[in-house]
C-alpha cells in the first residue's frame, strides 16, 4: 500500500519556516501534529531536535532565538504539551528574546465543547505573549507565519505562539510562502542624539546601563566605542553582562542580585543615567531602587525598540524609540562640539576588577576559586548558560563574560533553564565550548535534556553544584525566620549525579574539594560530548557575595 502525501497545508507550513530562515526546530513529538511531523521528515533545511519534555522544548527555543536575534522555533502538542512549554514563552516575555511556539490543536468540529486536551489557546497564552492565535484557514498560513516572525522580532522582542487545529493541517491549499521578513529599521533622530549629547555634556556624574530588548553585537561593538570615548562607566543589566567586553576601561559590573555595592552607590548617586536597551525592571533595578524610581536631581536617557516601553515605569526626561544597533552607531560617530570626557569609568572598572576577584573562602571545595580556574583553563569565548538559583551567584561575579553571545541566563529566574539553553548552544555554535551551570534543585527540573545532548551529538560541559537545599529559598528562609528548627520545605535528598550523568551515556566526576574540581575539569575540557562535575559543597557556602547562611542566623 502506497502511503499518503504529506497534506498541502502541512507542506505549506514548512515551506514558510523554510523561506523565514528557520533551520532548527525543537520538539516532543505529538498526534495532533503528526502532518507537520511528516512534513518535516521530508526535507533537511530544518533539523528537528526531539527533546524530552516540554518545558525543555521552549527552553531550547528561547535560548535559540536569543543566540540568533531570530525566532527560535518549537512544535508542541495540546493541553499538557503546551501548559508544560508555557514556562519557556513566560521567560521569553520577560527576557525580550524572539520565540514561535506552534501548538497542535484539537479538531475544529471538537472546538468549545471541551474536547481531549482542548485549551483556549488564545486566552491561555495572551497574558504572556506577544500575540496568541489560531490559524484556522490553510489558505492563511504564510500570513500567520510571517506576522508571527514579524511580530517576534519588532519592537520589543518576544514570543508568539499560534495553535494549529488537526484537521486544518490536512486541508488543501494553493497558497505560496510570504517573503522572509527583517525587523524595520529603527535609526534615532539626529535631534535626539544631539539632545542626549547636550544632557550628557551637563552631566557631573553620568552612568549607562545597558544589555536588553534587540541589543546584537554590532550594538556592543559601538556602545563600547561610545562609553570608551566619553569614559562613562558601564553597567550591565540582570544578566545582561555579555553587552560590553569585559575588558573595557570603562566596564563597571553587572547589576541585578549581589551586585558590587560600590556599583549600587554610584548608580544611586548618578546625576544622569542612560539606559540602551533595559526595560531597567525590577530585578535590575533592585526594586526600583538601583536607580531610584524618581530622583528630583538625575536626568534618565532611555533607549529601547518599543515605544511602549518608554515612560512605562520610569520616567525619561529623554525618550529615544530605536533599535539598539542603529542607536549605538549614532551614538558611536557623533562628532559634533567638543568631546566629552570622564574619570569615572576608569575608577569604576578598577571597583569591578577587585570586586570580581575571588580570595579565598576556605571551603573545601571553594567555588569562587573554582570560577577563577574555569577563566584559566576553558576559552574566553565559553557559553555559560544557568537556570535560577543561589549557585549562578559565583559565575555572575567572577566569570568573565568574554564573547558575544556568551550568557545564557532567564532574567526572570526560572528554574531548569541551564541546561536545555546549553543543549541549544551547542548545537548552534559547534565550534564554542559551552558550560551549563546548575543548582541541585535547578538541575532536576530538566536534567533529562542531557539525553536529548547525547541523542544530538552535543559537545557540553555541566557543572553542578550540590548543597542538598534550594538554596535560595533557604537563604530567604533562615533570614526571615532564623534558626535550625525553623527549617521548612528546602532540604533536599539527591541522587548520584555522577552516577546519573554517565547514564546518559557521558564523561563524569565528582568534584569534592577544590583540587578534585581542577583535575576534574582539566580531563573535561579534552573530552568530546556530555562531561558532568558533580561539584558536592557545604549549605554554610551559599552565595558568592558572603552570605553564608550561618552569617545569615547572626543577623
Amino acid at each position: 500500500m502506497k502511503a499518503p502525501a504529506t497534506p498541502a497545508a502541512a507542506r505549506l507550513l514548512v515551506d514558510c519556516l523554510i523561506e523565514q530562515g528557520c533551520d532548527r526546530i525543537f520538539t516532543v513529538p505529538g498526534e495532533s501534529f503528526l502532518q507537520i511531523l511528516d512534513g518535516l521528515g521530508q526535507q533537511d533545511a530544518i533539523e528537528v531536535v526531539t527533546c524530552r519534555q516540554e518545558g525543555g522544548v521552549a527552553f531550547m527555543a528561547c535560548a535559540d532565538g536569543a543566540m540568533t536575534g531570530r525566532p527560535g522555533v518549537a512544535f508542541v502538542t495540546r493541553g499538557p504539551g503546551a501548559t508544560n512549554a508555557s514556562i519557556g514563552v513566560h521567560v521569553a516575555m520577560q527576557d525580550s528574546q524572539p520565540m514561535i511556539l506552534f501548538v497542535g490543536d484539537v479538531d475544529s468540529e471538537m472546538r468549545d465543547r471541551e474536547g481531549f486536551q482542548e485549551v483556549d489557546f488564545a486566552a491561555f497564552f495572551g497574558p504572556v505573549a506577544k500575540w496568541a492565535a489560531r490559524i484556522d484557514s490553510a489558505d492563511r498560513i504564510p500570513e500567520y507565519v510571517a506576522r508571527a516572525f514579524a511580530t517576534a522580532i519588532s519592537g520589543r522582542p518576544g514570543p508568539v505562539v499560534l495553535a494549529l487545529p488537526e484537521d486544518m493541517l490536512s486541508h488543501d491549499t494553493d497558497a505560496s510562502p510570504r517573503p522572509r521578513v527583517e525587523r524595520p529599521a529603527q535609526a534615532p533622530c539626529p535631534d535626539a542624539i544631539q539632545a542626549m549629547m547636550a544632557l550628557i555634556g551637563d552631566a557631573a556624574a553620568p552612568v549607562a546601563i545597558i544589555g536588553g530588548a534587540g541589543w546584537n553585537a554590532k550594538a556592543r561593538a559601538h556602545f563600547q566605542l561610545f562609553a570608551e570615548r566619553l569614559g562613562i562607566p558601564v553597567a550591565t543589566a540582570f544578566r545582561r553582562q555579555d553587552a560590553i567586553v569585559p575588558s573595557s576601561p570603562v566596564y563597571a559590573g553587572n547589576l541585578g542580585y549581589g551586585p558590587n555595592p560600590k556599583l549600587v552607590e554610584r548608580v544611586k548617586n548618578a546625576d544622569l543615567i542612560l539606559a540602551v536597551g533595559a526595560r531597567l525592571g525590577e530585578a535590575t533595578t533592585d526594586g526600583y531602587t538601583v536607580p531610584p524610581l524618581t530622583a528630583k536631581d538625575r536626568k534618565l536617557i532611555h533607549v529601547h525598540p518599543d515605544a511602549n516601553e518608554l515612560n512605562r515605569v520610569y520616567p525619561a526626561d529623554l525618550a529615544i524609540c530605536a533599535g539598539m544597533d542603529e542607536f549605538a552607531e549614532s551614538a558611536a560617530l557623533w562628532d559634533e562640539g567638543d568631546v566629552l570626557s570622564f574619570d569615572a569609568g576608569a575608577e569604576a572598572h578598577a571597583e569591578w576588577e577587585a570586586w570580581a576577584t575571588p580570595q579565598p573562602n576556605g571551603h573545601a571545595l571553594d567555588m569562587g576559586q573554582a570560577v577563577a580556574f574555569m577563566r584559566e583553563t576553558l576559552p574566553s569565548d565559553t557559553i555559560v548558560c544557568n537556570g535560577a538559583g543561589n549557585f549562578a551567584g559565583w559565575w555572575h561575579r567572577y566569570w568573565r563574560y568574554a564573547g558575544y553571545p556568551s550568557q545564557l541566563a532567564p532574567t526572570c529566574g526560572a528554574m531548569g533553564y541551564g541546561v536545555p539553553a546549553a543543549v541549544a548552544a551547542a548545537l548552534r555554535h559547534r565550534d564554542r565550548t559551552v558550560v551549563a551551570v546548575a543548582g541541585d534543585g535547578d538541575f532536576l527540573m530538566n536534567g533529562q535534556e542531557l539525553a536529548t545532548a547525547v541523542q544530538h551529538g552535543a559537545d557540553l560541559i555541566v557543572i553542578l553544584v550540590d548543597n542538598g537545599a534550594y538554596g535560595t529559598i533557604r537563604m530567604h528562609q533562615e533570614r526571615e525566620f532564623p534558626g535550625e528548627e525553623r527549617i521548612s520545605g528546602t532540604r533536599l535528598a539527591n541522587p548520584d549525579f555522577a552516577a546519573l550523568g554517565a547514564a546518559y551515556g557521558g564523561w563524569s566526576a565528582l568534584a569534592e574539594t577544590t583540587g578534585a574540581f581542577q583535575s576534574a575539569l582539566l580531563e573535561a575540557k579534552d573530552r568530546k560530548g556530555l562531561r558532568l562535575i558533580h561539584c558536592v559543597i557545604e549549605i554554610e557556602q551559599l552565595a558568592a557575595s558572603g552570605a553564608t547562611v550561618s552569617g545569615l542566623r547572626n543577623r
